[in-house]
């Protein structure tokens, strides 16, 4: 049968299993459209067409011959390239690790290929999966596929554009501060966060290590569960990796909510970090939505989204520093400037201020148990439309609260699916979350959710293999500070060994002020027996 390339990855499966579709006539046919489309959205860094057809016609065989390994076996994938994947090389985004070859697969990599998926290719991601958009980097900056002037998020951004556009069914991204959900909302596709420490992290280049989830990005969050359940697993040789009983998330979707408590997190959208009009129209409908599914929806106060923000931002930004410290001392000249904007206020921190947020961290995870007592699943919303390329500004991502983080600290599962659009076609997408382990729950919503509605079965408007719109990068010209904060700058890039050439010093002049803030918000005032989100018991 002809391949429609925008099919779902659970559609595609029971094609393939009943022999009504060709695993290689599909992987060819998806190799076509990434050849046609590709140059105009940028979504891979290293394809891998030729190991792909090989694989497809592995699976092709062996499901002639009656060994179909399940709903994953014949159907072509991507990974972000922070993957590693033996023998293919694996950047980062990053020119620091261009040429960077594996020699063994990251452990959910084994898994898709053991499950008999076909690797399409290695799949963009911001530099080392946080700086970006970058426009200095030796890849282009992804596009979004519903408007290539506009952004497709991050920094999962490869694997995001390359299911909207159809060039594979399923991808993984990785969360550590919404880079699987911003991306899947402005690119109106499902993502999940799963449960920190469901996933193995072994084999994925990491960003910060208290806070880096791997997760599952499709059409729809059926495709989601599918994938769940070939990824979760207890991996000994990853420190943060949780056992858990075996569950089949497919099954959970039973398109039944009635009854389910949800939260909905208004201020979130309304007071800390208001959204575009469009946006919040889309989401009053979606609630509505679920409460005609029987859903008993109510609203809920959390703290504010700076709170969040902030304790996130100091956990994650000072662990991606410590790792990346050496080459930041030796080699800063070759990373991409938006990689030294997110990174280098880090320095301005001290030991005290990692601690005590992780202290903060601890409160936080303790308020979060009486809302999900009371609370089946939270609902807030999203992101969208899409800005451009041209208007974005690095500094927000210091500035503004990130709508996302609150469940980055939780460590909970969050999952991203879409809920509309706006008047220039852009999707726009709301989140799901809730506890620890409810990752059956937030999907079963969301299944429910797709089951009412018919936004998740638009399409990117390809039309044509022409060039993307001509973008024209924003210069930064923040000059270099002066004053208090040029002597802390100063002073933090002598104490941790780093020099600061004129790019450096404006990325963190920039931005410098804000992450002195967080630092003062601090509560500083707590017992001695409040112990760090880092505290452990080994496992009997």
């Amino acid at each position: 049968m002809a391949v429609d390339a925008c099919m779902t990855l659970a559609e595609i499966s029971a094609l393939v299993l009943a022999r009504a579709m060709s695993p290689v006539e599909l992987t060819q046919a998806l190799i076509s459209r990434v050849e046609r489309f590709d140059p105009q959205l940028h979504a891979f860094i290293t394809p891998t067409f030729e190991i792909a057809l090989d694989q497809a016609r592995r699976a092709e065989h062996e499901i002639a011959h009656g060994r179909w390994r399940g709903p994953f076996h014949g159907i072509p994938f991507g990974l972000k390239d922070i993957y590693d994947t033996a023998g293919i090389r694996t950047t980062a985004g990053s020119r620091l690790l261009m040429d960077r070859v594996p020699s063994e697969d990251a452990a959910v990599t084994v898994r898709l290929l053991d499950a008999g998926g076909a690797l399409l290719g290695k799949l963009a991601t911001h530099e080392f999966a946080i700086g970006g958009p970058s426009h200095d980097l030796p890849w282009p900056v992804p596009r979004n596929p519903w408007n290539t002037a506009h952004f497709v998020g991050g920094s999962s951004s490869g694997s995001a554009a390359a299911i909207a556009a159809g060039f594979v069914p399923a991808a993984l991204g990785s969360d550590t501060g919404a880079s699987i959900r911003n991306p899947a909302a402005l690119a109106g596709i499902a993502g999940l966060k799963p449960t920190f420490g469901l996933i193995s992290r072994r084999g994925v280049i990491p960003n910060a290590y208290s806070l880096d989830t791997c997760g599952p990005m499709a059409r729809t969050t059926e495709d989601c569960a599918i994938l769940l359940n070939l990824l979760v697993g207890f991996d000994a040789a990853d420190p943060c990796s949780i056992p858990t009983e075996t569950q089949d998330y497919r099954a959970a979707l039973t398109k039944d909510i009635r009854g389910l408590r949800i939260g909905v997190v208004r201020h979130f959208w309304e007071q800390d970090a208001p959204v575009d009009p469009q946006l919040a129209g889309a989401m009053e409908q979606a609630i509505s939505t679920l409460g005609s599914l029987g859903a008993r929806c109510e609203e809920v106060r959390l703290r504010p989204l700076r709170d969040y923000h902030d304790i996130r931002m100091l956990i994650g930004q000072s662990e991606l520093f410590a790792n990346h410290h050496a080459n930041l001392a030796t080699r800063s000249g070759e990373y991409g400037a938006e990689f030294l904007r997110k990174v280098l206020p880090a320095m301005l921190w001290t030991a005290i201020d990692y601690v005590q947020a992780q202290r903060e961290r601890r409160r936080m995870l303790e308020e979060f148990q009486p809302v999900y007592a009371k609370f089946d699943a939270l609902v807030t919303a999203g992101a969208g439309p899409a800005a451009r390329l041209d208007q974005y500004d690095g500094r927000s991502f210091w500035s503004k609260p990130n709508i996302y983080n609150a469940f980055n600290i939780s460590g909970g599962p969050a999952l991203a699916v879409a809920i509309g659009f706006s008047s220039n076609g852009l999707p726009l997408g709301m989140q799901i979350a809730s506890a620890p382990f409810r990752d059956a729950t937030v999907l079963r919503i969301g299944h429910a959710y797709e089951c009412a509605t018919a936004w998740h079965t638009r399409r990117a408007p390809l039309e044509s293999s022409e060039s993307p719109t001509a973008i024209v990068a924003t210069v930064d010209s923040t000059p270099a500070p002066d004053g208090p904060a040029r002597i802390a700058i100063d002073t933090a890039a002598r104490r941790v060994g780093v020099a600061l050439d004129d790019r450096s010093l404006s990325m963190i002049g920039s931005v410098a002020p804000y992450a002195l803030a967080m630092a003062e918000r601090l509560p500083r005032h707590r017992d001695f027996s409040l112990q760090p989100s880092t505290a452990f018991s080994f496992p009997r």
